[in-house]
């Protein structure tokens, strides 16, 4: 009867000995935190489902909603998260942001090498 000697064993245990369980202690701030926190600002649209009540203090404004791949992100927000679609759209709306990136990376040398063809089809008449 090895067990019986365990010091605090079995659930139903007196609170005060229980160490190991932080959801019986209320969250307190770390020392030095700066209370109550400030929300972040941002100059960009964010994008936040439709049941959240506020946004959290801190947020990603790493990669604003733009163009075509911004359209597709804010129509995914329209479906709640729980829902294949939305998760589908959000990784379409990716996909097409580095097919946006990929665009404007070229368009430059695109535009050279039309103005040249066009160019040398001037001269050649």
């Amino acid at each position: 009867m090895m067990n019986e000697q365990i010091v605090g064993k079995g659930a139903d245990a007196d609170p005060a000995n229980r160490p190991g369980i932080p959801m019986e202690t209320e969250p307190a701030p770390l020392a030095g935190a700066q209370m109550p926190i400030e929300p972040q600002k941002s100059d960009y649209p964010v994008l936040m489902h439709g049941g959240k009540q506020k946004m959290p203090p801190v947020f990603g404004t790493a990669s604003p909603p733009k163009a075509l791949s911004g359209l597709i992100r804010k129509a995914a927000y329209k479906y709640p998260d729980h829902w294949a679609r939305h998760w589908m759209m959000l990784m379409m709306a990716d996909r097409v942001d580095s097919w946006e990136h990929n665009l404007r990376r070229v368009l430059p040398l695109a535009a050279v090498v039309l103005v040249g063809g066009l160019t040398y089809k001037l001269i050649r008449r």
